[in-house]
């Protein structure tokens, strides 16, 4: 199933995510949800999925360079393993403020597509064993359903290990 058309207007940055997918003709479904989702868990939960199949798009800030890992909900980013995919030495995790400023999207929001001022996208392999994956879609009221498959190839990822064995 498409994005259907709006009945009523999202937020300029939930639209953006909105027209990506219909441009790009994907089987998708955005939603907008009752209560923020602050954490992978309460995605979850508000979606009627498991915890894996949450997408955390997560911002680093690899030395001169930006780097998005899509990582599940149960599982957390190795910074070695983000830093080494974006050619760096080290990962730091990036605040709110610089989540907004370069993703264009407040943290709890991110969608892993379009981020223009972002030079690495990665997504984390175990993911690939789900139909269907939960990201964010602009918003924290705001999430997408979408096929790995078709996240990687719009988000323009590299499939990679990204995950804490810890």
């Amino acid at each position: 199933m498409s994005v259907p058309p709006q009945e009523t207007e999202w937020p300029p940055e939930v639209e953006r995510v909105a027209r990506v997918l219909r441009e790009a003709r994907v089987e998708s479904r955005v939603e907008q949800l009752d209560e923020g989702t602050g954490t992978a868990e309460a995605a979850a939960a508000a979606v009627g999925c498991g915890l894996a199949q949450i997408v955390k798009s997560l911002l680093f800030s690899c030395e001169d360079r930006w780097a998005l890992a899509m990582i599940p909900g149960d599982r957390r980013a190795d910074r070695a393993k983000v830093a080494k995919e974006a050619g760096a030495e080290r990962a730091s995790t990036a605040g709110p403020g610089d989540v907004a400023r370069i993703t264009g999207f407040p943290a709890g929001g991110v969608a892993p597509f379009p981020l223009p001022g972002v030079h690495t996208i990665v997504f984390e392999q175990t993911m690939l064993g789900h139909d269907v994956v939960w990201i964010g879609a602009g918003s924290p009221l705001h999430v997408a359903a979408i096929a790995p498959a078709d996240l990687i190839r719009l988000s323009r990822a590299r499939v990679v290990d990204l995950v804490s064995e810890n």
